[in-house]
């Protein structure tokens, strides 16, 4: 069963979409976020494909639009990394609060900055229990390299993001932000995955992660892909193995 979903994270609503096994459960349940600039779908509906492919093993999945992406409330110039784990959080707590779902058994999957919120959140709420990364961020001084971007957001107060207009205040507070560190007291087990041609975010991110993750981890190389998997054996293997996974860990 799909159903469309919402919940409010600090008084705006979060529009999402949750995906349920057949049968009465309750079932383990994986939170799937977004990237920078991306929506619950993402490129090629490489969300929506995923969330099936975990229903058909059993695993419940919801994803959600961050507040000021996709259907969401709010503006997307006041969005911040602080603000994205704020979100991330609350979709835990809209998963324990579903009867079908197990809370005991729940993960978290990010895509690019969605990894790194997915990080983020897995080494602060202890209800995480294995976190896959997908192409993830692992320092955000990325987003320091955008030069002409952040020159527009110290000189005039926002930068213009492909026609998204992002507040100055995302630098400042993604300054300030640390996935590494917080992951690295994730004490459960954690899935790289990561394209070696990605000219968006280096494959060598991965090995950051693989680095700083003390715990069980296994680093999963696409020979020739991109960001986004945007090629159908990519995006196959992708998937296919995180369903794998997930399934033998929650």
């Amino acid at each position: 069963m799909e159903k469309p979903v919402t919940l409010i994270s600090q008084g705006e609503q979060m529009v999402g979409m949750l995906h349920l096994p057949e049968g009465k459960g309750p079932f383990p349940a994986v939170a799937i976020y977004h990237g920078f600039t991306g929506t619950k779908v993402e490129p090629h509906r490489l969300f929506v494909k995923m969330s099936r492919a975990l229903v058909q093993k059993g695993i419940a999945a919801v994803r959600f639009d961050f507040r000021g992406s996709g259907d969401s409330e709010g503006d997307f110039a006041d969005m911040t990394v602080s603000g994205e784990i704020a979100d991330a959080i609350r979709v835990l707590d809209f998963l324990q609060e579903q009867p079908e779902v197990d809370g005991q058994r729940l993960g978290v999957l990010g895509l690019s900055m969605g990894g790194a919120i997915a990080a983020s959140v897995a080494g602060l709420d202890k209800r995480v229990k294995c976190l896959a990364l997908w192409a993830a961020v692992a320092k955000f001084d990325i987003f320091e390299r955008q030069e002409e971007l952040l020159r527009q957001a110290r000189e005039q107060g926002y930068a213009d993001v492909n026609g998204n207009i992002l507040n100055y205040g995302f630098y400042e507070d993604a300054r300030k932000q640390d996935p590494l560190a917080l992951v690295a007291g994730f004490p459960g087990s954690a899935l790289i995955v990561h394209g070696d041609a990605d000219p968006t975010v280096p494959v060598e991110h991965a090995d950051f992660y693989h680095g700083a993750i003390g715990g069980e981890k296994e680093k999963f190389i696409v020979a020739g892909a991109d960001h986004t998997f945007n090629r159908h054996d990519w995006e196959r293997a992708v998937i296919n193995k995180t369903a794998e996974w997930f399934h033998g860990k929650l």
